[in-house]
């Protein structure tokens, strides 16, 4: 019997790509495997990877199958103002090459209810394919509002098109943008809202559901940070307790957390540094943080049991983390 892979120094693997696929315009499927044949870590739906290679780190949904632990697979659209990600994997990745992919990680998991209404925008359908498989097979209700801009863009139509009603394929130039206030203006009981895509999408359907919808109610993950209107001016200085390694860091104003822990030798890990992966994510002993980061809801923010020290920043005078 296979063991599964694990490195448990760095839970970094390194893994082979198998297949390379077009799955639509722009958008290229990577599926990865263990270059020895072992079991990959566990994963459940919304869990995301982190794709790895020097000074450079992206995180991709895995849109695979979580019962098939021989494989992860990953879709990749090809970004026009790409920093090295996409066009790494577009133009440089080649089946037989090993990369380093860390996680799995979960911040977007689907939790158990009555209903779903998935929506999705462009390439933010990839976490949504294997909650649906989940909500298949716990017998839930669902549907799935699938916007893209026009339909040779939209990956994965043919895997979605078993499934008939339950899918409606909007493409924005034969009939428009989807119609979020149809989809939204109703609140129903019992139902889970689970939202990716282009942020622009996420800040409409966020507005929505806060007018009408149950807290709790709407689960997003977003690709890339809110913007944050900061007044580098009004920012001030606080300490940090880490309270395992009884070590006090002073964070000035015009410096990040995660650097300053860095400098005093307190290791956190991290990949993002824009408060969308979560990897940085430490708990919350005493003070109140001043959140910046796009991952945790309004719910989380306010709850400040945790915080992400990439981006975050402190409210009172001394923050305490578990660190």
């Amino acid at each position: 019997m296979n063991e599964p892979v694990d490195d448990p120094d760095e839970g970094v693997l390194e893994l082979r790509v198998e297949q390379l696929r077009r799955e639509a315009e722009g958008v290229l499927s990577v599926t990865l495997a263990d270059p020895e044949g072992g079991l990959l870590p566990a994963w459940e739906p919304g869990a995301h990877i982190d794709l790895e290679r020097p000074g450079l780190v992206r995180q991709y949904s895995l849109c695979g199958d979580p019962a098939d632990r021989s494989t992860y697979k990953i879709a990749v659209l090809r970004e026009r103002d790409s920093t090295g990600g996409s066009a790494y994997v577009h133009d440089e990745l080649r089946p037989g090459d090993l990369v380093e992919v860390g996680g799995p990680r979960n911040h977007f998991a689907l939790v158990p209810a009555e209903r779903y209404l998935f929506i999705a925008g462009g390439i933010g359908i990839t976490p949504i394919l294997p909650m649906i498989g989940a909500a298949e097979a716990a017998g839930a209700g669902w549907r799935l509002a699938y916007g893209g801009r026009r339909r040779e863009t939209m990956a994965f139509l043919g895997d979605l098109a078993g499934h008939g009603g339950k899918v409606d394929a909007v493409v924005e130039a034969e009939h428009g943008p989807l119609d979020l206030d149809a989809l939204l203006g109703a609140p129903q009981d019992g139902t889970a809202i689970y939202c990716c895509g282009p942020g622009g999408l996420l800040d409409a359907v966020e507005e929505r559901c806060a007018a009408a919808w149950r807290d709790g109610a709407l689960h997003l993950e977003r690709f890339k940070a809110k913007t944050f209107a900061i007044d580098a001016s009004a920012e001030r200085a606080f300490e940090v307790d880490c309270a395992r390694s009884e070590i006090t860091v002073p964070v000035p104003a015009d410096r990040p957390i995660i650097d300053c822990l860095d400098d005093a030798g307190v290791a956190v890990p991290t990949a993002c540094r824009e408060g969308i992966c979560g990897s940085c994510e430490v708990k919350i002993l005493d003070g109140v943080a001043e959140h910046r980061d796009s991952l945790l809801s309004r719910a989380e923010q306010e709850a400040g049991r945790t915080l992400m020290v990439c981006v975050s920043r402190s409210r009172t005078e001394r923050l305490v983390l578990d660190l």
